[in-house]
């Protein structure tokens, strides 16, 4: 397969929220002009509101190689911080705050965003960020038969990213409580199986017909056909508080992508595994994060996170190579050995409660880890 069929474009949207840095609880409502320097500082990236006003959402130019990528993400969470900065505002790249309460927050006040709130009702759902990751590659049919072989790496893909282990002030048990948040929301999971772009499009229609729906962004699966781009939008992953983590995530995703669209053009993609096994594996992803075990797709039985990441390490190292993500792609060995964001605060939180914080007081400091985290972009 030509090398020219193999390229890759990447994107990266992130989900910020703004923090008061005195009582470190989530700014309901910020001031605007937070917002309007970001789309000043912007350049050739794009800022927009997210659902609630304690957010920013920012959007990277797309880029042509992990250079590019990093260079980008970089500028991107750099613009947020320096806006916030100028207004004595705090930043976290985290899915969930760990105590804010989500009666005390305001939606924009966008018709869209009041038409969602109307429609879905569980407002505590929605006090979530995330991180979704555009690959542009292949063509229609192509990437619908990609995105189909990579369901099953949905779970590993969660676990790098996990940062909500907390909601409303309290331990939720799970390493990525993001997920059951969301799951309260139809569309949102699991995609299908599909096998051609055709079988895409004859469930949307189905769910147009039946007005459901009015296009394809109304579909929240963990990973989709993007309803503007000609990509493919990973949307499980939790928002990683760690920039280099992030672009680990990213260098998993593109590799799996290169080595899939390698096995397509060779018509030897893997038989797919049954839903309710991935289902499972992210289930397991959400909950245990780094510590999972789960099921083996290959030989049946459990397999150790880290014994299932390295072998595919190994596996991805040519494609990585081609990339040039091999350094960001061994990142995600040393998320599994160290731990991810979730696991950071978890292990913060319950120091700062042994050495004799309150609840409270040690969900604050755990603000603050996560503030620094953020902040660490040099």
């Amino acid at each position: 397969m030509p090398d020219n069929d193999l390229n890759i474009t990447l994107g990266v949207e992130e989900e910020f929220f703004l923090v008061d840095p005195e009582s470190r609880d989530l700014i309901a409502d910020p001031d605007p002009t937070i917002f309007e320097a970001c789309e000043r500082a912007s350049g050739p990236h794009t800022v927009v509101h997210e659902f609630l006003r304690s957010q920013i959402e920012t959007n990277t130019r797309i880029c042509m190689n992990f250079a590019e990528l990093r260079e980008a993400l970089t500028e991107t969470r750099r613009l947020v911080i320096e806006a916030a900065r100028q207004h004595d505002v705090g930043v976290i790249a985290s899915s969930t705050h760990p105590f804010a309460d989500w009666r005390m927050q305001l939606p924009t006040p966008q018709e869209r965003y009041q038409r969602f709130a109307i429609t879905y009702q569980e407002r505590r759902s929605f006090l979530v960020s995330g991180m979704h990751i555009h690959a542009g590659f292949g063509d229609p049919e192509s990437r619908i038969r990609v995105m189909t072989a990579l369901r099953r790496h949905l779970p590993l893909l969660n676990t790098l990213s996990a940062s909500s282990p907390f909601s409303a002030g309290r331990e939720t048990g799970f390493k990525s409580y993001r997920l059951n948040l969301l799951s309260v929301v139809p569309r949102f999971g699991l995609p299908p199986a599909f096998s051609s772009r055709r079988n895409y499009e004859d469930l949307l229609n189905a769910y147009q017909s039946h007005h459901f729906i009015t296009d394809g962004s109304e579909l929240w699966w963990d990973l989709r056909p993007s309803p503007k781009y000609p990509t493919i939008e990973l949307r499980i992953c939790d928002i990683c508080t760690r920039l280099d983590d992030a672009l680990a995530v990213a260098a998993v995703y593109a590799s799996l992508i290169r080595k899939l669209l390698r096995q397509d053009a060779e018509k030897v993609l893997p038989p797919e595994p049954a839903d309710d096994i991935i289902a499972e594996n992210r289930w397991l992803a959400a909950r245990y994060g780094v510590l999972a075990f789960f099921g083996d797709l290959a030989t049946g039985g459990r397999i150790d996170i880290n014994d299932h990441l390295t072998a595919l390490v190994e596996d991805l190292a040519e494609d990585a190579q081609a990339l040039g993500c091999e350094a960001e792609l061994r990142q995600c060995l040393t998320i599994i050995r160290e731990g991810a964001g979730a696991d950071r605060q978890l292990d913060h939180f319950r120091l700062r409660r042994l050495e004799g914080d309150s609840i409270e007081g040690a969900l604050r400091s755990v603000t603050d880890l996560i503030i620094r985290e953020t902040m660490d972009i040099a």
